[in-house]
């Protein structure tokens, strides 16, 4: 049976999940740094889907939360620490932002609190 009624936004629940990434983002920074050269795009990747996690600062409603990740797109420079490359770090933002935009359009996924997703 499929259930085609919209779940209601629950701002907690979007807020822990952006939390937990947060937290995920910078584990998986410092094992990209211990892991030297090779992994600097590891550590772009994190570096990315943590500024983007902690640039949203609503939770209030869906809205809120694309209102914010619009605001984020628009910029046309992304300067974080910790960044090897600018070009890919850029992309890996622009990738994540698309990611986090869907998630707030259809409200699904923010129960999946994993650190691997």
């Amino acid at each position: 049976m499929v259930e085609n009624a919209a779940r209601e936004w629950d701002g907690a629940a979007v807020r822990k999940w952006l939390d937990s990434r947060i937290a995920a983002a910078r584990s998986d920074q410092v094992r990209a740094e211990r892991g030297g050269y090779g992994h600097h795009d590891d550590c772009d990747k994190a570096a990315a889907e943590e500024m983007v996690c902690s640039s949203v600062k609503s939770t209030d409603s869906a809205d809120a939360v694309l209102k914010d990740l619009k605001a984020l797109l628009e910029r046309d420079a992304f300067i974080w620490r910790g960044v090897y490359d600018d070009t890919r770090f850029d992309r890996h933002v622009r990738a994540y932002i698309r990611k986090l935009t869907k998630m707030a359009k259809t409200n699904d996924g923010f129960a999946k609190t994993a650190h691997y997703q």
